[in-house]
């Protein structure tokens, strides 16, 4: 492995070996279809091809949240998209989501099928598509907005930045650990602030905004990510994050969301596919396992 201190990057950069790390077998500087595969189909307009990763409860979480106050239309299918086998290079995923991440979203109810891919569009589809977690009043909705792409946007520091090299990376390197680390402590900082303000980040009411970053910055503040990174940030002293999390992490539709397209952890908490509220209760993987 070239020593990183002695690298001098070439004039034309050249994929020549894999990238390294937790998931290199999975990256590539190309995209579109590895292999031919048509997705499934089940018997509700919301079709959801996804894994529980961060950016998946997401959707998870609001469509467990909208079911939870009322509204039929938001039953879900929701199929496991295994990432490190590969399943999201399906020539049916790429169709949904040419970018080749999960979540991706089918909405069958219209005429046609619509996609809806990206995480925070996913979110922004369905708040608007029920009337539900996104505020109307013109102000109130640009600040839930503004910070529903503050975490999109602030958030592959986290991931793909501090968490590739704190935890995935094949050797450590000081300068990249240091850097995307100061960055997350300033993230943290930034969401502590504002949570000092209001019981919820856009202001008083728990919203999509809520719902996008606390998979995220709840779970780091929980200790949930990248072995003892937790201790590593100092995330206990964050305490406004830490009870903001605490509140949202106590929400039965959250619990729900988080076990849907789940593969580690605790089987109980595992619902590798949801098809209905009532395979919560039977087809989490301890009960699959005692059948």
């Amino acid at each position: 492995m070239t020593d990183s201190q002695n690298y001098v990057p070439p004039k034309v950069w050249t994929w020549t070996k894999p990238s390294g790390g937790t998931f290199a077998n999975i990256n590539r500087p190309i995209a579109g279809a590895t292999h031919e595969k048509e997705l499934p189909v089940g018997r509700h307009p919301l079709q959801l091809y996804s894994l529980a990763t961060p950016n998946g409860q997401k959707v998870t979480i609001l469509l467990e949240e909208l079911l939870a106050l009322g509204y039929s239309g938001a039953e879900y299918d929701a199929w496991l998209i295994r990432i490190r086998e590969g399943d999201q290079f399906s020539s049916g995923f790429v169709q949904i989501n040419p970018n080749s991440k999960i979540p991706a979203l089918v909405d069958r109810s219209g005429s046609v099928p619509m996609r809806v891919f990206e995480s925070g569009a996913i979110l922004l589809y369905l708040a608007e598509k029920f009337g539900a977690f996104l505020p109307t009043a013109p102000q109130a909705r640009i600040e839930c907005l503004s910070w529903l792409f503050w975490q999109i946007g602030s958030t592959p520091f986290l991931g793909g930045g501090f968490g590739h090299f704190y935890a995935h990376a094949p050797t450590k390197i000081e300068d990249a650990i240091d850097r995307f680390a100061m960055e997350v402590k300033r993230q943290l900082d930034v969401l502590d602030r504002c949570l000092a303000e209001s019981e919820y980040i856009a202001g008083p009411d728990y919203t999509i905004a809520d719902i996008a970053t606390f998979p995220w910055y709840g779970g780091l503040a929980k200790g949930g990510f990248y072995g003892d990174a937790a201790e590593f940030l100092s995330v206990q002293d964050y305490r406004h994050v830490q009870r903001w999390a605490d509140a949202i992490l106590a929400r039965p539709a959250v619990k729900r969301g988080r076990k849907v397209n789940r593969i580690i952890g605790d089987p109980s908490e595992q619902l590798h596919e949801r098809h209905d509220a009532a395979d919560f209760d039977t087809k989490t993987q301890d009960k699959i396992a005692a059948e």
